[in-house]
């Protein structure tokens, strides 16, 4: 099959390129050129912008056919508009990654597909740091609009694994694998509390390798494409870092809810992966239905698999701007004393 990946070949689009190389089909990749692009016979890079006001935009988009595409950079509606008019009738299944932040209620566990979406107060917006959620709802509008039966809606959740650009999961693996890229730091390491809680994710391979069967298949139909409800918790991913036993892996301590908040650690950001389990707007957020995407063919892998892998890409990773959001040492150095004082 011949397949169009639109951006994205640094950490999602990598591994879709992979996967569908490694199943025999061929690919065009159209990117800014930001970031290398896969040198391989069956890949045909294309470089532009996806704003047809940007430079030559959309022309290496002209001419051409593919079996489907994958939008993994549609962030503006005008944007996605104009790459889905322009490719119209070439194109014969879109695949839209979209994301679960597109749910107007993310308090409420068990969030299906067909839960309330987000929507623009101001429809030309384009402020993607303020209007995020809704930009990715009113994006899958155009898409539906465009391709109807033809269009598929993948919404991830959180996307972990090998060339994560982000520091939300790969701090974990760092702080109990490889400490030292984090800078100086303390052999107990400051993990929130509860172990017990609820952590959903989805490794970027299994993401991309399913959306390949989807496009093979002509799948349609709009899926939260993450691990099941209740799979994982906090406890599941620091277990599968100290499995690895190196030698400098910090002790974990579990600091309370109330120690965190009175310390001021900035969810999310400050502490990876930890929302307040007071805050009703986001009781939610690990507990989407993701049955859909499973009987829909999507499979998770071993967490320890994701953790190891990860790891191991981390060793050979080099990123200046890394890590500047999270903990310091000084920081979590103050938890671990008000943690021991507390108990």
């Amino acid at each position: 099959m011949r397949f169009l990946v639109l951006g994205g070949t640094r950490f999602l689009g990598r591994h879709l390129v992979d996967a569908a190389v490694e199943r025999g089909h061929t690919v065009t990749t159209f990117t800014r050129g930001q970031s290398p692009t896969h040198e391989h016979p069956a890949v045909l890079p294309l470089g532009g912008d996806r704003d047809p006001r940007a430079g030559e935009g959309l022309a290496a988009l002209a001419s051409g056919t593919w079996d489907a595409a994958f939008d993994l950079s549609g962030y503006v509606p005008r944007i996605v508009d104009a790459s889905c008019e322009l490719l119209g009738a070439r194109v014969r299944r879109y695949l839209f990654v979209s994301t679960q932040s597109v749910y107007a209620d993310s308090a409420t566990p068990g969030i299906g597909e067909d839960a309330a979406r987000e929507k623009l107060a101001d429809p030309a917006s384009e402020d993607v740091a303020a209007h995020y959620g809704a930009l990715k709802a009113a994006c899958e509008d155009r898409v539906l609009a465009r391709y109807g039966g033809n269009a598929t809606i993948v919404r991830p959740g959180l996307i972990v694994g090998p060339h994560d650009p982000t520091d939300r999961f790969s701090y974990w693996v760092a702080r109990f694998t490889q400490p030292r890229v984090l800078g100086e730091r303390d052999d107990e390491a400051a993990v929130p509390a509860p172990p017990e809680r609820p952590i959903q994710l989805i490794d970027a391979r299994d993401l991309a390798a399913w959306m390949v069967l989807l496009a093979e298949g002509d799948v349609g139909g709009t899926y939260n494409a993450t691990s099941p409800a209740g799979r994982f918790t906090m406890r599941d991913v620091i277990d599968a870092a100290t499995l690895l036993r190196r030698v400098d892996t910090p002790s974990p301590v579990w600091i309370d809810e109330d120690v965190l908040r009175r310390a001021g650690i900035a969810p999310w950001s400050e502490l990876p992966l930890w929302l307040p389990s007071d805050d009703p707007t986001h009781a939610g957020f690990f507990a989407v239905d993701a049955s859909r995407a499973a009987a829909a063919g999507l499979t998770v892998r071993p967490l320890t698999a994701t953790v190891a892998d990860t790891a191991a890409w981390l060793g050979g990773r080099w990123r200046p701007d890394a890590w500047q959001k999270v903990l310091t040492v000084e920081r979590e150095r103050r938890l671990v004393a008000l943690q021991a004082d507390r108990d």
